[in-house]
């Protein structure tokens, strides 16, 4: 089941960052949880929300490549400068949550989001 930007906020109690007109626009189809950006590549999946801690440009950009819809940085972290003016280069939602990963992930997967690799399990 797709989440709204503006579901994923209200769920996850989340401020959001850059992009806040593309928040009733843009939808996740899945979720992704992981604060090493090589396993962000491996096993994330196009249309996909991030759920991470790691709050520099990195995160940013290899959301972009693996075609991340938006970004949510989690235990009360804020994207650096750097992060937030590429992700408004790019036009990507990033959103913050005092949540901490784990909580974060579970909220998301009660309200019928899945995880990236729920229908194709032999990818890892």
């Amino acid at each position: 089941m797709a989440l709204s930007l503006r579901a994923v906020r209200e769920i996850l109690d989340c401020e959001v960052v850059t992009c806040e007109e593309l928040i009733d626009q843009i939808s996740v189809e899945s979720g992704c949880a992981a604060d090493m950006m090589s396993d962000v590549l491996a096993f994330s999946e196009p249309g996909a929300l991030l759920i991470t801690g790691l709050k520099n440009s990195q995160a940013v950009r290899t959301a972009d490549i693996a075609e991340i819809r938006a970004i949510v940085f989690a235990r009360g972290k804020k994207p650096d400068p750097d992060a937030v003016e590429l992700a408004e280069e790019l036009k990507m939602p990033l959103l913050c949550t005092r949540q901490f990963v784990f909580e974060a992930c579970a909220l998301l997967a009660e309200s019928g989001l899945r995880g990236t690799l729920a229908g194709d399990r032999d990818k890892r």
